[in-house]
């Protein structure tokens, strides 16, 4: 019988205290320690987004418990908590290769006493059975794009609609010139950088072949405000950045795509684009960026959706009023420190991209700038 949701009079809303941490800590370890021992990766990131997430360090060295006893620790909680409680579970159990059916079968039962409902629990399973085709499907059917709408199209400015959230747009020479014109904005301002970010990379605009689907260019516009790179490494935080802005649980899927494609490569490719590259998670640092990632999403004021964001009309402003506007919170000394970075900075592009940026400003007739960045 599921744990019951507690009266709107009685819910604790308070941010998680040292002994609640450490109640959190022995039940994640209850569910995703394959025979009672976590992953080197698995401690590194559990310390990480726990830490980010709350203040405190985790107690990895607890008496874990099972996912009954789990749930009675969320009793006072609201369906929110427990289900980023259950997101987290699922994200600690993804980085495991394999994935023993038993860690999901606890994340599952987790679910169950918790009373949440989460899409990304059958996909886990799939990796599990290797069943990795079924699993791309439900990526689709359980994740962000299944509850995609007309409205959330708007913000892309498309001259047609698209018949799946993720397809290119390879003709549309209307879009690709309200993405041109914003060359012409003041320097500083977010449309204009988002055009230097594309010219140093070599990106084409949305609309012209080669180009990335309108749906997956939504995310450049976030690489510039919230002031990542464009290096794998940083694609996971972007993504663990719009995932926890979003209020909307299925935003989890978006960084539950990219550990899945960019760490285990359980995906082979996704987003319409992306393509599997294995082992960026794993690297230092790497697990302490993507927290704080998460940690910034979270900070950001309300619920946002930056994928359906209308950014062609925030695109005039300077980029700190926008980032202002989200409540954008600055990086972490700690992230910083293990080598996160903006878009201009060394280390915020790849040595491809820098190459196809020179090879485009070849292509037409002008000086390559790569506005600062450089690998």
């Amino acid at each position: 019988m599921p744990v019951s949701l507690p009266e709107p009079s009685t819910v604790d809303l308070r941010p998680p205290d040292a002994d609640e941490v450490a109640a959190l800590s022995r039940g994640i370890l209850g569910v995703i320690a394959p025979d009672g021992q976590i992953s080197p990766l698995q401690r590194v990131l559990i310390d990480a987004v726990v830490r980010a997430m709350t203040g405190f360090a985790p107690d990895l060295a607890a008496d874990p418990i099972g996912p009954a006893q789990f749930a009675q620790v969320m009793a006072a909680r609201d369906l929110a908590f427990r289900t980023r409680i259950v997101q987290m579970v699922i994200l600690f159990a993804l980085v495991l290769q394999p994935i023993p059916t038993e860690v999901v079968e606890r994340a599952a039962r987790l679910a169950r006493e918790a009373g949440v409902d989460e899409g990304m629990l059958a996909v886990a399973q799939e990796f599990a059975d290797g069943s990795l085709g079924l699993a791309s499907i439900d990526f689709e059917r359980n994740g962000y794009t299944a509850t995609w709408e007309l409205e959330d199209e708007r913000a892309l400015h498309l001259s047609s609609r698209l018949a799946s959230a993720w397809d290119a747009v390879a003709d549309d020479p209307a879009l690709a010139q309200q993405w041109q014109e914003l060359e012409g904005l003041p320097g500083g301002s977010l449309g204009r950088r988002v055009t230097e970010f594309y010219r140093a990379r070599g990106f084409d605009y949305p609309g012209r072949p080669g180009s990335a689907p309108p749906l997956l260019a939504q995310h450049d516009w976030v690489h510039v405000m919230a002031d990542y790179g464009t290096t794998v490494e940083s694609e996971l935080e972007v993504f663990a950045f719009i995932a926890r802005a979003n209020d909307e649980m299925r935003a989890f899927s978006l960084l539950a795509m990219v550990v899945s494609l960019f760490e285990t490569g359980y995906l082979a490719t996704g987003a319409g684009l992306f393509e599997s590259d294995t082992g960026h998670l794993s690297r230092a640092g790497v697990a302490v960026r993507l927290a704080d990632a998460l940690r910034r999403g979270a900070r950001c004021a309300g619920s946002v959706d930056f994928l359906a964001t209308d950014w062609f009309s925030l695109a005039h402003l300077p980029v700190d009023e926008v980032r202002d506007r989200f409540g954008v919170v600055p990086k972490s000394v700690e992230a910083i420190a293990q080598g996160s970075v903006g878009p201009w900075e060394p280390g915020g592009i790849s040595a491809f991209q820098l190459g196809a940026g020179g090879a485009l400003a070849r292509s037409q007739g002008r000086d390559y700038e790569s506005f600062g960045a450089c690998p």
